[in-house]
């Protein structure tokens, strides 16, 4: 299924911290900041969850939310945000439903090897549920102050 701008993002379970069952749709009324990233503890991703973590004040000035993805597990997941102080939910993805449910795999070269991964991704949703903006193959550079952009102009059209 492709996900286009205007159509309902797919909802999915997931556990927190280990503890209790949370849905997207939980999140209805909020804006939700929802990127996925390849690997915990790799340069651009921390990078990438340094500079969420860091305009985290800002982001919620919009009543948004950030939820990362990646294929890692909650003890990957966990260790990641004590090193880095992460102040968002990281959400284990290891059997890449979600990944996939967002079409967020695809080719990708290292070292000349090929392989399928995630492609750093992030979509915006808003307190509807709906999708209305999708940034694919992401530079970190930036984009953190992009999302936040994005934000001020659809709370302004909100």
């Amino acid at each position: 299924m492709a996900l286009t701008l205007g159509k309902s993002a797919p909802d999915f379970i997931f556990e927190s911290n280990g503890e209790s069952e949370i849905s997207l749709n939980d999140y209805k009324g909020k804006w939700v900041i929802l990127y996925f990233y390849p690997k915990d503890n790799t340069s651009g991703c921390t990078k990438e969850a340094c500079e969420f973590r860091d305009n985290m004040e800002r982001i919620s000035a919009y009543d948004a939310v950030v939820l990362g993805v990646s294929p890692d597990n909650t003890a990957s997941h966990d260790k990641f945000k004590a090193k880095h102080n992460l102040n968002f939910t990281l959400i284990a993805d290891p059997e890449k439903e979600i990944c996939n449910l967002y079409n967020v795999m695809g080719e990708k070269s290292m070292y000349g090897r090929k392989y399928v991964g995630v492609i750093r991704s992030t979509f915006i949703i808003n307190p509807e549920g709906i999708i209305v903006k999708i940034f694919s193959k992401v530079k970190v550079n930036g984009h953190v102050d992009e999302v936040i952009k994005l934000l001020q102009e659809f709370r302004g059209s909100h």
